[in-house]
């Protein structure tokens, strides 16, 4: 098994990820079959589409306006990485596809800047069915496994993080769970260059920044066993492909910024991560809801949720925010009702997922 860089250059990223072809499951048949158990979420996937001009737009601004801040945590995160870097001189990063694959690239510049040796390979990784063992024994033959880094572009409530260190804890491979993130508003990163909800641009699209590649997935029909989780591929957007043009907007913002120290975990971390816990809580508590999957905290898994699933309502911190412009856009177009999260909530948005069962 090979790997391939999607529309991203060659040197920047490898996904080891196998291509397939998969009819696309409609949004309410896909949300029906995960809320049945019938099929997990990673069996199907739905359509894409390249999204509206007022929506491009939004991305636009997103970029210009906080591109600044996110060249600024990609240069102090390499930093922190590189200052852990082995004997080898060599950090090996493994984004976790697909939010990870360009936060994974910038990154992987940024320490090669700094004079390391940075690979870089995007896999997949699925809550409740674990990390491609197929593509970590691909890494592991050519790289030592004490200077592998897993990346993500940030944390939601935790759950990949949590399903990465389950994952690993027999230390397969000899490989440990460190998770490195530019936002993590969960409190469940081991390193990560700020806590703050803020709208990084990425987290607006799917594949056009992706390097037009889909989430990853994972159906017997068409993963054996020892080959690599699948994707599909989407050659057909590439006129509307950003994916070069975001990385390289921000890697000359992180080339030019002055990297600065991370905030400690510890003590802070947990409660952070505590607070984002007891956010979920109230909101289930508040709505009813007993699956806790159903609560997507945060601006970007807000935008998955709204973008690829059936949302029941939104809830924003501050609807003058422009940070969340994007997602009332959003809810807008989609007919979903919007409400008000409290002011001192850490989150600046929330998507609730539809019950279509009997919850």
């Amino acid at each position: 098994m090979t790997g391939f860089p999607g529309s991203y250059h060659p040197a920047d990223v490898t996904f080891l990820m196998k291509p397939v072809t998969l009819a696309p499951t409609d949004i309410d048949t896909k949300e029906r079959l995960i809320q049945s158990g019938k099929k997990h979420y990673s069996e199907m996937l739905s359509a894409e589409s390249v999204p509206d001009a007022i929506y491009l737009e939004l991305y636009a601004q997103a970029l210009a306006r906080n591109g600044a801040r996110l060249g600024g945590d990609i240069a102090s995160l390499a930093a922190a990485m590189a200052a852990r870097a082995h004997a080898s001189g060599e950090v090996v990063i493994v984004s976790l596809a697909r939010a990870g694959t360009p936060i994974g690239v910038l990154l992987a510049r940024a320490l090669r800047r700094a004079g390391l040796s940075a690979p870089h390979y995007s896999i997949s990784i699925i809550r409740d069915r674990g990390i491609d063992r197929a593509a970590l024994a691909h890494i592991t033959a050519r790289h030592a496994a004490e200077d592998i880094v897993f990346v993500d572009g940030w944390t939601g409530k935790g759950a990949i993080g949590t399903e990465l260190r389950r994952s690993l804890a027999d230390r397969t491979f000899g490989i440990a769970p460190l998770l490195a993130v530019v936002a993590d508003p969960a409190g469940r990163a081991d390193l990560a260059a700020t806590d703050d909800d803020y709208l990084i641009a990425s987290g607006l699209l799917n594949a056009i920044v992706s390097g037009l590649v889909s989430r990853s997935i994972l159906n017997d029909m068409l993963v054996a066993p020892g080959e690599f989780h699948a994707c599909t591929t989407y050659p057909e957007f590439a006129a509307h492909d950003v994916s070069r043009a975001f990385v390289e907007a921000i890697d000359a913002l992180a080339a030019a910024a002055v990297p600065a120290p991370l905030a400690p975990g510890g003590t802070a971390r947990a409660a952070t991560a505590r607070a984002c816990d007891d956010l979920v809580v109230a909101l289930m508590a508040r709505l009813g809801i007993v699956d806790r999957n159903r609560i997507k905290p945060g601006i970007a898994e807000a935008t998955r949720a709204v973008l690829r699933r059936v949302p029941d309502r939104l809830f924003v911190r501050d609807p003058a925010d422009p940070d969340v412009a994007h997602l009332l856009h959003l809810a807008e177009t989609r007919t979903v009702p919007v409400e008000r999260l409290d002011p001192a909530c850490r989150f600046r948005a929330v998507a609730v997922i539809k019950s279509l069962g009997s919850e």
